[in-house]
C-alpha cells in the first residue's frame, strides 16, 4: 500500500523521511517535548535516522503509520502523529503525537488527530482508537477528552522513561463515538 498523505485546512500530513531527521532531532532532543513521551530526550542526529528508520519498519509491515505533521503555508516540520500498535485484523491502534513547543496551543495537534482518526475509521475501517498518556499529563488529556476519547482508567506501570516505570492513563475512541461526535462538531460550526 502506497503511504497516505492526509491534507487538513493548515496540514499536510506526509511521510517522514531521512531529509526530515535534523527537525526530529531538534523536537524530540527537547526535555518539554519528551517528557511524557515514553522516551528519554535524543542525544544525537544518529538517534534520529534510527527513529526514522522504525517508521518505516513498522509502516512496512503494516503495524502502524507516521506521519510528519507539515504547515501547509509554510512547509515547516512541525512534529509526527501516528497510529501505534496497528492490528487491521482486530481493527484498533492507538494514537501518538508530538509538536514542536514553538507550535503548541494553536490547534494543531487537534487538526491532525481528526484527520488521522477519520483515516484510521473511514479508510482503514477500525472500530476502536486508544491513546496512553502519562498521568501528569493535563494537556493531551483534555485535548483527547475534547475530541471524544472517553478515560478508561489506569495502567499500572505501562511507560517506561528515565530508567523508571511510570502509571499510564488508558483512553478510547470508538468509531460510532467519533461520528456522533464530529457531527456535533459539524453542528457547532455552523451555528
Amino acid at each position: 500500500m502506497p503511504f497516505p498523505i492526509l491534507k487538513t485546512a493548515r496540514l499536510q500530513l506526509i511521510e517522514v523521511t531521512d531529509e526530515h531527521a535534523p527537525a526530529i532531532f531538534c523536537i524530540l532532543s527537547n526535555g518539554d517535548v519528551t517528557r511524557f513521551y515514553g522516551m528519554d530526550p535524543l542525544q544525537k542526529q544518529d538517534d534520529a535516522l534510527n527513529i526514522i528508520g522504525s517508521f518505516k519498519h513498522t509502516f512496512a509491515s503494516r503495524q502502524g503509520i507516521r506521519w510528519g505533521i507539515v504547515t501547509r503555508d509554510s512547509g515547516t516540520f512541525i512534529g509526527t502523529i501516528g497510529l501505534n500498535h496497528l492490528s487491521l485484523y482486530s481493527k484498533k491502534a492507538e494514537i501518538g503525537f508530538e509538536l514542536d513547543p514553538a507550535h503548541w496551543r494553536r490547534g494543531y495537534a487537534a487538526e491532525a488527530i481528526e484527520a488521522v482518526l477519520e483515516y484510521a475509521f473511514e479508510t482503514l475501517e477500525l472500530y476502536r482508537m486508544g491513546a496512553v498518556t502519562f498521568v501528569e499529563n493535563e494537556a493531551s488529556v483534555q485535548l483527547l477528552t475534547r475530541i471524544g476519547f472517553e478515560e478508561e482508567g489506569m495502567l499500572r506501570g505501562y511507560l517506561f522513561q528515565g530508567g523508571m516505570s511510570h502509571d499510564g492513563r488508558i483512553f478510547s475512541l470508538l468509531k460510532p463515538d467519533f461520528e456522533v461526535s464530529r457531527q456535533e462538531r459539524k453542528q457547532e460550526n455552523r451555528v
